[in-house]
């Protein structure tokens, strides 16, 4: 059986990557463009059999490594077996599932084989996260993804012209106040603003974004400040045309 043992020198992140992303297309390809002959391949009546993506995408239904242990980690063993006791929907999206699992063994056996440290990992991970795991696309799930953050980026994208660097109502002013929506779109607000801003830090305080806080953003240095930790209120933050925080102040004024 062919794996593609030639292109095992995956050094990099990045190569590693690209062999995953080659596999993964062979499979997809297997679970849907071409599943009448995966179907067709996949004989109750044969030995145990595993789906194959291959680098080069391809795929291939096949008998697992005689070898053991196998060079590479083996793919979930007779998925020939459950063909005809389920709905094919079903079988499809069970092979996908382990199609997955396969997919990211695969790709984190090359990492330990070649030496991967926490920040290859990382990035490897980050990679691949950024795809849509074979399940999802089997089962239609990333479609609707897709439509999703589509819609939500064009609703986020309104919400900026709006609101360009300012967390609140007032897009002429550099500061951020508590809004009183209507009560039935309170909720949804607050958490949209929440995980809009829910990472970012007080530059003096380092303590992260409360959607019931009053904020203020430097000029200078860009970063966003607690009202209370620069001793800003809103109704001061209203008669500032630029702001420059403590520390820019201070660098300023130094000859």
């Amino acid at each position: 059986m062919e794996m593609g043992a030639g292109a095992y020198n995956h050094r990099t992140a990045e190569d590693v990557f690209r062999d995953f992303k080659g596999r993964r297309a062979a499979m997809i390809k297997a679970l849907t463009t071409d599943v009448a002959e995966f179907n067709q391949q996949c004989d109750p009546e044969k030995e145990n059999l595993c789906l194959y993506g291959l680098p080069n995408e391809q795929w291939e239904v096949n008998l697992p490594a005689e070898e053991v242990p196998p060079e590479l980690p083996e793919p979930a063993l007779g998925i020939n077996f459950a063909r005809d006791g389920m709905q094919e929907k079903d079988w499809l999206s069970l092979v996908a599932v382990h199609s997955d699992a396969w997919l990211l063994s695969v790709a984190f056996y090359f990492g330990a084989r070649f030496g991967f440290d926490r920040n290859d990992r990382k990035h490897l991970f980050s990679m691949i996260n950024e795809l849509p795991t074979i399940y999802e696309v089997v089962s239609g799930i990333a479609k609707k993804q897709v439509k999703d953050k589509s819609s939500a980026t064009n609703h986020s994208s309104n919400k900026s012209k709006q609101n360009s660097k300012v967390r609140g109502s007032e897009s002429q002013a550099k500061y951020s106040k508590v809004t009183q929506p209507p009560k039935d779109e309170e909720e949804g607000l607050e958490e949209e603003d929440e995980e809009e801003h829910g990472e970012t830090l007080c530059g003096a305080c380092s303590e992260t974004y409360a959607a019931d806080e009053f904020w203020i953003c430097c000029d200078i240095c860009e970063k966003w400040f607690h009202g209370k930790c620069v001793k800003i209120t809103p109704a001061r933050a209203e008669h500032i045309k630029q702001y420059k925080c403590p520390s820019c102040s201070n660098k300023r004024a130094r000859p």
